[in-house]
């Protein structure tokens, strides 16, 4: 699925970053399975004014893992965008899956 998000500001381009939902493997568990899960993640596209996580500008082509609660701002604009995700149950990762 993909979507556009148009975000009327002078210093956003017209194709500034990306919000993806990715499969990553962690490390083996302590019986060395190994473990991996879907996060989202964004990616900023090389963009002249950055895209800003959580007041922290994110490197360019570089994909940073975006939490519930985090703070997404692109380009010198003020508004802000709150990412609302299921926060991760700490003592068992949900959707976690074991990878072969």
């Amino acid at each position: 699925v993909v979507a556009d998000v148009p975000v009327e500001h002078p210093s956003c381009s017209k194709q500034h970053a990306v919000l993806q939902f990715r499969f990553v493997v962690r490390k083996d568990d302590e019986w060395g399975e190994k473990r991996g899960r879907v996060g989202l993640y964004v990616l900023d596209l090389d963009s002249a004014n950055g895209t800003w996580l959580n007041g922290e500008r994110v490197e360019g082509r570089r994909y940073v893992e975006v939490r519930h609660k985090d703070v997404l701002r692109w380009g010198n604009s003020e508004r802000e965008y709150v990412v609302l995700v299921p926060p991760k149950d700490k003592e068992k990762e949900k959707g976690d899956v074991n990878v072969e």
